[in-house]
């Protein structure tokens, strides 16, 4: 009797290892994936968050460049029409284009604020400023640009600020293969808890620790 259910046992045991080597595979795949995906906005995101948490004694002399240029006599005419009815109307696009030549600065796009007397756009970039004024009566361009270093235009793309659209879709891209890296990570612990008995005491102290941080020590 023994060897007949042992026997008819073999098959589901077989079948369990089957689905159990079919999910390992599928896991360790899409981890290794989703790993190939975040490693650099990783590593990246790392760095920066310990620039940003020491941000305060990380020294940084910001550098200002100022340009200067005229506009065209025949572009000053789209600026001495009337100011458009919205107040924070764009640049004409061949104004915008006369701009960037002049003064090396892409306002084209860029909502602006317009005066009886000039034309102001700001600029605000990742790691730094900038800003465009036009004067409206005689077309003179004022442009300023402020860099504060590598460490403040990676800190700034850690936080999404003034990076643009496409930016913020690789943001979206990376966080999506992180969580999936994660959660495969996790599915992959639970398929080798029992032959690491360390494995679910060292994720509970990855839970325990920032909780008692923050019950504790964050008011």
């Amino acid at each position: 009797m023994s060897t007949v259910r042992s026997v008819s046992a073999a098959p589901a045991r077989q079948a369990k290892r089957k689905w159990r080597g079919w999910w390992l595979k599928q896991l360790h795949s899409w981890h290794w994936m989703s790993a190939a995906v975040s490693l650099v906005g990783m590593l990246l995101f790392a760095a920066t968050g310990i620039t940003l948490n020491h941000a305060a004694s990380i020294g940084a002399t910001p550098v200002v460049t100022d340009r200067a240029g005229t506009l065209p006599p025949p572009l000053l005419r789209d600026l001495k029409a009337p100011a458009p009815a919205a107040a924070d109307a764009a640049l004409p696009p061949r104004v915008a284009a006369a701009v960037a030549r002049a003064v090396e600065l892409d306002a084209a796009g860029k909502p602006g604020e317009w005066s009886d007397s000039d034309v102001y756009v700001a600029l605000p970039r990742p790691g730094g400023d900038a800003w465009v004024s036009i004067d409206r009566t005689n077309g003179r361009i004022t442009a300023e640009v402020t860099s504060r270093g590598w460490i403040a235009y990676l800190n700034d793309l850690h936080k999404g600020r003034n990076a643009g659209a496409a930016w913020g879709w690789f943001l979206d891209v990376f966080a999506v293969a992180c969580i999936l890296f994660t959660l495969t990570g996790l599915l992959l612990l639970q398929m080798h808890g029992k032959h690491r008995p360390a494995t679910w005491p060292i994720v509970a102290l990855g839970v325990i620790v920032p909780v008692v941080l923050i019950l504790v020590f964050i008011h």
